[in-house]
């Protein structure tokens, strides 16, 4: 991941996950992840951002959004596959557009 460039873009990395927190921090303290993990098992935000959930591909589909400081939502790529997911170097390139 290309994290220093995004932090050089004035952005940050929220990652929002379905799981409780106790999981969401052992994986997050495993991988030594540097950005921000909000675990959300009640699927309370990520309904509220439209993440999809598929059955048949077994669970929540990815989703990758850029919000910014106000608040406004202004790029959105909901994945069809788990393997469906922007490149950080095309989300590096949409933050310094």
């Amino acid at each position: 991941m290309d994290y220093p460039d995004i932090l050089k873009t004035d952005s940050e990395v929220i990652v929002i996950g379905p799981d409780n927190e106790s999981s969401f921090r052992n994986y997050w303290d495993k991988e030594d992840l540097p950005f921000i993990g909000l675990p959300d098992p009640d699927h309370i935000v990520l309904t509220r951002y439209g993440q999809e959930f598929k059955l048949l591909k077994l669970g929540r589909m990815p989703a990758q959004m850029l919000i910014d400081k106000s608040g406004m939502l202004r790029y959105v790529h909901y994945g069809q596959s788990m393997s469906d997911i922007p490149s950080s170097s095309e989300i590096v390139a949409l933050l310094g557009s």
